[in-house]
């Protein structure tokens, strides 16, 4: 029989936003804290009036999201997914995005050091789910936050990167990877799916980027799924509200169908990386075929 998930209390400590067990896999949803982007990129062709019921815009038209950095303890080592902003963004960038630059004191909150971390995966290579992997030194050589980590992210992210394109070429910061590919601490995967270590895997997802991955963490009897930015928030689980981040929505809309087909029925544990409220659930559907955050045991602050 299928043994529910278990969540854990969550943290008094807004530097920890969650916590869940599956099997024996521990979940600690770290922070680099929030930023602001602009509502319209968040959501594509939505018009405001639908999706400003889900999410508020301040007086720029920003809504605030998560950086959510997510810790996985299993078979003894300690995996970082995502790394956030970092603090290597320009002041004008840091000001346009309202960046806090938390993650050092997340993992802290969680007992966690920098030499602690076993593993880290980037899901993809856009800024804000790599910009700790790196931080400058006093000559301006950027070096790893992370000393004794594997550094693991898709080949097709990098060839991406390098080619600097001007549809989304500020997103792509060469050292917050390039550093770590020169010295060997990070590892290129190829194809569409590569078991990383027992228990977990990824799997690409293409739509807000071409080989955009999702984390899958199992144990036992149970699933849990970091989706990246497949769905960035719980605001985006309707299969056509895609962003205008999105390199290929309509082949967004398709991946969500593929995701749902598996996470709903089998009861997934979904990690989002930007819903800074609700930082995972599970998912259901309705009568009328619309999805939905269902065992959510927490919204926080």
């Amino acid at each position: 029989m299928r043994m529910p998930i278990e969540y854990l209390a969550t943290d008094d400590d807004e530097l920890i936003r969650g916590r869940a067990r599956i099997g024996d896999a521990e979940i600690i949803v770290c922070t680099d804290g929030t930023c602001r982007f602009d509502g319209g990129a968040m959501f594509g062709v939505v018009p405001k009036t639908m999706w400003s019921r889900r999410m508020e815009a301040d007086e720029l038209n920003r809504v605030m999201l998560g950086l959510n950095c997510v810790v996985v303890r299993i078979g003894g080592k300690t995996v970082l997914i995502e790394t956030g902003f970092g603090n290597k963004l320009t002041p004008k960038i840091k000001e346009i995005c309202a960046t806090q630059e938390q993650l050092p004191a997340s993992l802290s909150a969680a007992g966690i050091a920098p030499a602690d971390i076993d593993l880290v995966i980037n899901t993809h290579l856009h800024w804000d789910h790599c910009g700790w992997n790196t931080v400058l030194q006093h000559d301006g050589r950027a070096v790893p936050f992370f000393p004794n980590a594997e550094y693991i992210t898709h080949v097709g992210e990098v060839e991406h990167g390098r080619r600097q394109f001007e549809r989304d070429r500020v997103s792509y910061v060469a050292d917050n990877y390039e550093p770590m590919i020169a010295s060997g601490q990070m590892r290129l995967i190829e194809g569409t799916a590569a078991d990383i270590m027992p228990g977990i895997r990824t799997e690409c997802f293409p739509g807000h980027t071409a080989q955009l991955m999702a984390v899958h963490i199992e144990s036992g009897d149970d699933h849990a799924c970091f989706i990246s930015d497949l769905l960035p928030t719980t605001a985006h689980l309707d299969v056509s509200w895609a962003m205008a981040f999105d390199l290929d929505p309509l082949r967004t809309i398709e991946e969500r169908k593929r995701f749902y087909a598996r996470a709903v029925p089998e009861k997934w544990l979904v990690l989002y990386p930007h819903d800074h409220h609700v930082p995972m659930s599970n998912v259901g559907i309705d009568e009328r075929g619309r999805f939905h955050v269902i065992n959510n045991s927490m919204r926080l602050p």
